[in-house]
């Protein structure tokens, strides 16, 4: 792969993990509000749209920059396995949480899992 197009892909991918975060963060704050913003459309679909470029573009950085990621790098592995994690508790916390607690813990339990996903991240230890 060329270095332009990596650096590229990378620039993308953080900036949209920046995106991603800020709104994760955002819809947190709202329903811990009660805030009208959540049921607005382009709340529930501009986000899932930031998401999957994310991981598009995550994968494509894996995959051309690492020519076998997940034989030789388990960082990758710790990273796919805590981005699960993260939108499991991110569903419980915006959606499937059937009391306010515990949003509120599965909102909390996400940003220390998506803090834990980006030291993985810069770090390349998993």
């Amino acid at each position: 792969m060329a270095l332009s197009a990596y650096i590229v892909a990378k620039s993308l991918h953080i900036t949209l993990v920046t995106a991603t975060f800020l709104s994760f963060t955002a819809r947190g704050v709202w329903m811990l509000y009660d805030s009208p913003l959540l049921s607005r459309r382009w709340v529930r679909v501009l986000p899932h749209a930031i998401d999957a470029v994310v991981l598009v573009s995550g994968l494509y950085l894996a995959v051309a920059f690492y020519e076998f990621p997940l034989t030789y790098h388990p960082w990758i592995i710790a990273k796919l396995i805590g981005l699960l994690a993260y939108v499991v508790l991110g569903t419980i916390a915006l959606k499937r949480g059937r009391t306010k607690r515990v949003r509120v813990a599965a909102f909390v339990g996400s940003l220390l899992l998506f803090g834990c996903i980006v030291f993985v991240a810069i770090t390349k230890m998993p």
